[in-house]
């Protein structure tokens, strides 16, 4: 009985979750970063990137998600998908100290990089168990 009321709870919290979720996603600034490495420099450029992620999401609550993938076909094309709160939290992002040490370390290791701002239209995810 126990286990039926827990589940119940996490199903209901997830739902509340979710659905706030949705409401909020109008404020986000959702962005696709397409960058193109020089190949020799492919895994220095993957440690600089995730050191810079992984410290965005931990010190910054405005920076929701990051997803880096790398083109099978071609590791050097990069494409991340990022997700802030809203613009603001985007715009005290690149200020940090984290950000700016990235960009100084990546910069004579990008060949190219398109900025596109995207509206996200939905998501689904599956709930953790």
């Amino acid at each position: 009985m126990k286990k039926k009321l827990l589940c119940v709870i996490i199903i209901a919290a997830s739902l509340f979750t979710v659905g706030g979720a949705f409401a909020q996603q109008k404020k986000q600034m959702v962005r696709l970063a397409k960058i193109q490495v020089d190949p020799a420099q492919l895994e220095q450029y993957n440690t600089a990137l995730k050191e810079q992620m992984t410290t965005a999401v931990k010190l910054e609550p405005g920076v929701l998600t990051y997803y880096a993938v790398a083109d099978k076909n071609n590791p050097a094309h990069i494409t991340i998908l990022e997700i802030y709160a809203d613009t603001a939290a985007y715009q005290s992002h690149i200020q940090t100290s984290h950000f700016k040490k990235y960009k100084a370390a990546v910069q004579n290791m990008v060949k190219s990089l398109e900025l596109v701002d995207v509206d996200l239209i939905g998501s689904a995810l599956k709930p953790r168990q």
